[in-house]
């Protein structure tokens, strides 16, 4: 029995390796980027356990096996504390945190939950600089105004599909703006803040669509590679956060933060997985944080369970250009992930037409 269990597990891991191997837009193909990290652990597990139960024929299940397993960990290595950091961390004094650094808190409310106040608690505690809510609906909206409402500047977009968005600052904001980028009911907010120092950043706060049945990933990896092209095009330092319904080491991804070359300060040094709250064991990274090499980190963690299916995000950065430059190194498009841009484009813009004949 051990030993069928054993090539059951190893032969799923084996399964879905191969699937997610290949360039697909389907969701059915797609939904294996997100738990790379539980499929190379029950691999593991089941590698150890064909090796330790000697039966015939074992040896090539045992190879495809550990091709498998080193596919997985080529994904996921880079968010191990073995990698080296991408953002490193900056030490300041009190007086240039307060004109360079700002806090950011991110959350996906998950728009069924009604426990407002631990939400509330949250806010009020971290005080952050700029907030970003998601999932949220109308009633979200009227049942956090009071507090909202002590913030200098907001953008509400509530809606009730589980796409709404709130985000509200006490930095200084021009042109913000909230945009459908890809898909109509999925709205991303816009614009620029200015440091305590006066500093201006472009920021982009994000929660394209998951992939799911009769849904697959144009509409969402079309929305990430638009908003990357777009910051990247204004030459401002930039931050982007928020739920982006994607895993930071998939393809997706990695092609979002070199297209905007930014830096992910989750790189060598944690996962930082926020989803699903209620699983310890079996989450993984669906809320971002990325900035532009022009920023250093200060701190960054996930939060606590507030009630909804996502942990928050909390993270303080500084924008100090020329420290920063010379901590982090942003990596740069390249000609193939422009390419890959221009294949995201081709097919979202097929989809579309498909989708309009279709009268969807």
């Amino acid at each position: 029995m051990a030993t069928g269990a054993a090539m059951l597990v190893a032969g799923l891991a084996i399964l879905v390796s191969l699937l997610g191997a290949f360039p697909s837009n389907q969701w059915w193909i797609r939904v294996w980027d997100f738990p790379r990290l539980i499929i190379f652990a029950l691999g593991a597990l089941a590698l150890l356990a064909l090796i330790a139960l000697p039966f015939r024929g074992r040896w090539p299940i045992v190879g495809l096996l550990v091709a498998a397993l080193g596919y997985q960990l080529w994904f996921i290595f880079p968010y191990t504390r073995f990698a080296p950091v991408e953002a490193e961390r900056i030490a300041l004094t009190e007086a240039e945190r307060r004109d360079h650094c700002f806090t950011l808190l991110s959350l996906n409310v998950l728009q069924d939950n009604r426990d407002y106040g631990r939400t509330r608690r949250l806010i009020e505690e971290t005080a952050p600089d700029m907030l970003l809510l998601m999932e949220t609906d109308r009633t979200w909206q009227r049942e956090l105004d009071p507090l909202l409402s002590g913030f200098g500047q907001r953008f509400d977009a509530p809606l009730p599909n589980k796409y709404g968005m709130i985000f509200a600052t006490n930095l200084p904001v021009a042109g913000g703006r909230i945009e459908n980028l890809a898909e109509p009911g999925t709205p991303s907010i816009h614009g620029v803040a200015r440091t305590r120092s006066g500093r201006p950043f472009r920021f982009a706060a994000l929660h394209p669509r998951p992939p799911h049945p009769g849904q697959d990933t144009e509409e969402r990896d079309a929305e990430l590679a638009i908003a990357a092209r777009r910051i990247q095009s204004t030459g401002l330092p930039a931050v982007a956060f928020g739920d982006f319904n994607d895993v930071g080491w998939s393809r997706t991804s990695q092609l979002f933060r070199r297209l905007g070359e930014f830096v992910d300060p989750r790189i060598g040094r944690g996962f930082y997985a926020t989803y699903p709250a209620s699983w310890p064991a079996f989450r993984w990274p669906l809320d971002h944080l990325f900035f532009s090499e022009e920023f250093a980190l200060s701190a960054l963690e996930t939060g606590e369970p507030v009630g909804s299916d996502h942990l928050p995000v909390h993270a303080e950065i500084c924008l100090v250009p020329g420290t920063g430059e010379a901590l982090n190194e942003a990596e740069g498009a390249t000609a193939e992930d422009f390419g890959d841009y221009a294949d995201i484009m081709d097919s979202y813009r097929e989809d579309v037409i498909a989708d309009r004949r279709e009268g969807e």
